[in-house]
């Protein structure tokens, strides 16, 4: 949809409203560094040219009245009591960001329209961008100074403590940070950022996400188990290392400590350990141009999480190596928290074609489930349209 469309269906929608501003907000995929951000280590994420935009203008009251164009559904709260919603569970998203800039400011009522096209439960970070887009058209409405990195701080807190969901920082980070052409490199303990430029495009290669078809039903329960070995390598390890406070404090140097772990504590730090290194590793690839060495270093991160971190399936590795057999694709990996969801490939544009074909016909055949398949390029991150 257009801005220009999108503020046509505004104006049908409240047509005697103000006139509103547009802000858009992209999805994310994550290109490597996974399960490392709650180890205080690196990722390294690309904003995706899929986005949420929302179309907004002022009240004279406190009441915020949303109308979603995709659902096809409208709902309203009051800025005076807001409580979370069992019916329209969309609107939480905002109704939490509203609920957090509350504690700091008072806000204005608000008319909202939106519209998005970052694919439903793909793990591409619906979620985060709706917040980070909300919390963007919120500061723009009011006139607030609030920064973009605290913007994100403060969407990853509404989905944190009023949506219910524990996510890291690197979603709304990118979202709200993200820049046309580069990837973001983040220091998930400081917070300390790099855009790191991506020459995708200059290569002629574009970043390809394949969705499993597989809904990420252990993810909770694995997810905590893993976040519990991983505190436990920890203090293990401690009893050498006492200067540490987390697995991104240990060192390639440092594995023959590790080694030395009960089996499924080391494997688990060792993919944390490892996984850290190929993230620092990536963005001198990057740096350099260096999409071979950058694609192997894909290929690696996806045997440590299949093999150490042991978050794959056997969905996702069918995917990996049907990607990895066609001779255009540089490297090809799981990405998010696992179980199912999604591949990431980077793939020469000339073998993006060759890539669907193969998936297309194997994968179903050999899984019985049919996968969507994005093309994305990096793109600019939240940003005011009008």
């Amino acid at each position: 949809m257009t801005v220009h469309e999108l503020v046509e269906a505004f104006r049908r929608q409240f047509p005697d409203a103000g006139e509103p501003i547009v802000v858009r907000a992209p999805g994310r995929v994550n290109l490597i560094g996974e399960h490392t951000d709650y180890n205080d280590g690196y990722v390294l994420p690309m904003a995706i040219d899929a986005q949420i935009m929302l179309a907004g203008s002022l009240r004279d009251d406190q009441e915020v009245h949303l109308y979603s164009l995709d659902f096809q559904s409208g709902d309203r709260f009051s800025l005076g009591e807001i409580q979370r919603s069992t019916k329209a569970t969309w609107t939480n998203y905002i109704r939490g960001v509203c609920s957090m800039f509350l504690e700091f400011t008072p806000l204005k009522g608000m008319n909202i329209v939106l519209t998005g096209n970052v694919p439903q439960g793909a793990g591409l970070s619906s979620s985060a961008a709706l917040e980070v887009g909300t919390a963007l058209l919120i500061r723009n409405l009011n006139g607030l100074d609030t920064d973009a990195v605290e913007l994100a701080k403060l969407a990853q807190r509404a989905e944190n403590e009023f949506v219910g969901v524990n996510c890291g920082i690197m979603d709304q980070f990118i979202s709200g940070l993200g820049k046309q052409g580069h990837v973001l490199f983040l220091d998930c303990r400081s917070l300390e950022y790099e855009l790191v430029p991506a020459p995708f495009a200059d290569k002629n290669a574009s970043v390809v996400v394949i969705d499993s078809g597989v809904k990420r039903g252990l993810v909770s329960s694995e997810y905590n188990l893993r976040r519990s070995q991983c505190e436990a390598a920890v203090r293990e390890l401690q009893k050498d290392l006492p200067q540490i406070r987390a697995l991104r404090d240990v060192g390639a140097a440092d594995l023959v400590l590790v080694e030395k772990l009960p089996p499924d504590l080391c494997k688990r730090a060792r993919h944390v350990i490892t996984e850290n290194q190929r993230v620092l590793d990536a963005v001198k690839y990057l740096a350099a141009g260096d999409l071979r060495a950058f694609g192997l270093l894909m290929n690696q991160s996806h045997a440590s999480l299949r093999n150490d971190y042991e978050v794959s399936c056997q969905e996702l590795d069918l995917l990996v190596e049907l990607a990895q057999s066609v001779p255009g694709t540089y490297g090809s990996r799981m990405t998010g928290a696992g179980f199912g969801g999604c591949t990431v490939s980077l793939v020469d544009n000339d073998y993006v074609g060759r890539l669907k074909a193969v998936v297309m016909e194997q994968y179903p055949a050999q899984s019985g489930l049919k996968p969507r398949i994005f093309v994305f390029n990096a793109s600019e991150g939240a940003q005011q349209l009008v």
